[in-house]
């Protein structure tokens, strides 16, 4: 049975566990360090679990990055949070995709460890669904602007017209009566 204390703490989890998704190679992953920071454990302890289960995480599950996207990634973590003082990396960090995230649970198996693998599913899913959302509107925006297109074109048509210069007046025979004041008597 999970502490329930360590519930407790995974409402604010969620946002912290979103900042820390990253979209590598087409995967939403998360970072060896920050999975190992939330569990509570070093990321060593973490990677020694890993390699003793390989066979738990496929490619699809967990992957090293190369040297240029950890650098990428690093990057990009560093302006969030800096490393502590004398951590660095010996070897490239290997990411998890939601799979292998899960995978994690049957791996680290403690009470934080469920509690931070359930607010991790849910950051998952949420992320899902705004993707799925952001699609949807993209959908409506193309369907609109079709729509709205053909009504545009009239009323650009109608200005056009507008702007126009009036037709020119027909010249030809005059009808009336035209006085010749020249002669005055």
């Amino acid at each position: 049975m999970p502490n329930s204390t360590a519930l407790v703490h995974v409402p604010a989890l969620a946002s912290s566990v979103e900042r820390r998704i990253y979209v590598i190679r087409g995967h939403k992953v998360m970072l060896d360090v920050d999975l190992a920071e939330l569990y509570g454990v070093p990321t060593k302890r973490l990677n020694e679990q890993v390699k003793r289960n390989r066979k738990r995480f496929p490619e699809d599950f967990m992957f090293r990055l190369r040297t240029a996207e950890a650098r990428a990634v690093m990057e990009v973590r560093s302006q969030i949070a800096t490393l502590k003082r004398g951590h660095h990396r010996k070897y490239l960090p290997y990411v998890f995709t939601e799979q292998g995230v899960a995978m994690l649970s049957s791996v680290l198996n403690s009470d934080r460890s469920i509690a931070v693998n359930i607010a991790i599913v849910r950051a998952f899913v949420k992320l899902r669904e705004i993707s799925a959302r952001n699609k949807e509107l993209a959908r409506k925006l193309k369907q609109m602007e079709k729509k709205y297109d053909s009504q545009f074109r009239k009323v650009f048509q109608a200005i056009y017209q507008l702007m126009e210069p009036p037709p020119e007046p027909v010249r030809g025979r005059h009808i009336g009566f035209n006085a010749d004041h020249s002669q005055r008597v």
